[in-house]
């Protein structure tokens, strides 16, 4: 094989979350005097770390948002988790398919990933290796998460495949020199998502996760023979 570890992203890719954290982040942003809908989240911040979001948004209201704003999305967003989140089709059959080493980098906190992957029924396939941007300086776009998660895993940034369904995401994921494939089988993903993956420099894209086992092992291939 041509990679020695496989980086799967959370939000979108493991759990199909993308649609309800938007959700709760715009209530909570528009309660806090920022109006914004779960579409206008999903267009400006997919992907982005909270930390980055929150200074992105404080800068444009010109004021620093209330101390109790991570508690009050973490509330929001937990609360629709309980009712309506659920495990991306088919991730749970992929990811026991693949014999390679394997962990998560998500911009997500450790509790909301701990709780998503969880409520999704994924968590034992994939802990104790999963990482939070909060380990990092800076989160995605940045390269920081996955070349922490690499060092960690003890694979070369060049031998490391991600799963990615944000630009934000496969721009930092390249950045970090590793390969990417881009996932646009999310309810959150619009008709354009699979070309906004390829600009990004996603080597290639899909939408169903029983095709992952197959796509890695020819990149993988590919990245051998090229090496």
């Amino acid at each position: 094989m041509g990679f020695d570890l496989v980086i799967f992203d959370c939000d979108g890719v493991l759990v199909d979350s993308e649609v309800i954290s938007c959700r709760a982040h715009a209530e909570t942003l528009t309660r806090h005097g920022f109006p914004i809908t779960p579409d206008g989240v999903l267009k400006r911040f997919l992907g982005v770390s909270d930390r980055e979001a929150r200074r992105i948004v404080e800068s444009e209201i010109g004021r620093a948002l209330p101390d109790t704003f991570e508690a009050d999305v973490k509330h929001a967003t937990l609360s629709f988790y309980a009712d309506d989140l659920s495990a991306i089709a088919h991730v749970g059959d992929a990811i026991a398919a693949l014999e390679l080493p394997k962990c998560v980098a998500s911009s997500g906190t450790p509790e909301k990933i701990h709780h998503g992957l969880t409520c999704a029924g994924l968590y034992d396939q994939l802990a104790p290796h999963i990482f939070s941007a909060t380990q990092v300086k800076r989160g995605k776009p940045a390269p920081d998460l996955f070349l922490f998660a690499a060092a960690q895993m003890g694979a070369r940034p060049s031998r490391c495949v991600v799963i990615e369904d944000s630009v934000a995401g496969v721009t930092g994921a390249r950045a970090a020199g590793m390969t990417v494939l881009g996932f646009h089988g999310g309810s959150h993903c619009t008709a354009d998502h699979e070309d906004l993956l390829r600009q990004a420099g996603a080597a290639v894209t899909f939408a169903d996760m029983r095709q992952l086992p197959d796509l890695i092992a020819k990149i993988g291939a590919e990245v051998q023979i090229a090496g």
